[in-house]
This record gives C-alpha cells, sequence and structure tokens, in this order.
C-alpha cells in the first residue's frame, strides 16, 4: 500500500515491486501475489493497459488506517470495554495528553449527539 500511496498514480506490478524493493528484500512473485491479494480485498484496483496491469489503491493512507484502526479497536473490545477505555485513558495520559483531551471532545460530541 505505501508504495500505491507513494507512487500517486498507477502502476504496473513491476514498479511497484521495484519500489518495494528499494527498502524490503522481496522476490517480485511475492509483490505480486500481495498486489493480487490486496485486489480481491478490495484495497487496491487492477485496471488492463495494452498487455499490462496496472494498480492502485483504493483509498488514501488516511482512509485507510482509519478502516485498520477500527477493526482493530472493535477485536480489542473482545476484552472488554471497560477495561479497553481505562487502558486507553491511561496510555493516553501518559503518551499524548493532547490526543486525550481530543478523545474527550469527541466523547462529549457523541453524547450530545446521542441525546438528541
Amino acid at each position: 500500500m505505501e508504495a500505491a500511496w507513494a507512487a500517486g498514480r498507477p502502476e504496473s506490478a513491476r514498479e511497484l515491486h521495484d519500489r518495494v524493493a528499494r527498502t524490503h528484500k522481496v522476490a517480485s512473485i511475492t509483490s505480486v501475489t500481495v498486489v493480487n491479494r490486496l485486489v480481491r480485498k478490495g484495497l487496491m484496483r487492477r485496471a488492463k493497459d495494452g498487455d499490462v496491469f496496472h494498480y492502485s489503491a483504493t483509498l488514501s493512507r488516511a482512509e485507510f488506517m482509519t478502516r485498520a484502526s477500527r477493526l482493530v479497536v472493535k477485536g480489542i473490545m473482545g476484552l472488554g470495554s471497560s477495561a479497553v477505555a481505562t487502558s486507553l485513558v491511561d496510555l493516553l495520559a501518559e503518551r499524548d495528553p493532547d490526543q486525550l483531551a481530543e478523545l474527550g471532545r469527541l466523547v462529549r460530541k457523541k453524547l450530545k449527539d446521542a441525546d438528541r
């Protein structure tokens, strides 16, 4: 996904592999396999241009991160919402008080909207 976002335009599997290979030791076939799996998952699109498929991301980095974090949080919530909420607040208080304040603002907004 990072390679597709960095490209900013549709690229062939070879171009994407070359981009990934700059920082990761990976076989070309592995890159192609991963890209095709991302297409099946709807995270990348594939369009044929002549004899070559070109790939591009279907989501921006921000949209992807939002979707991924939501799935992670949904899985964590299975541990119990009270414990998770307490842990989140504690961690934000330790690491990022500004983000904790933003969380408080978001919670107040949701509660206000729910009252309507």
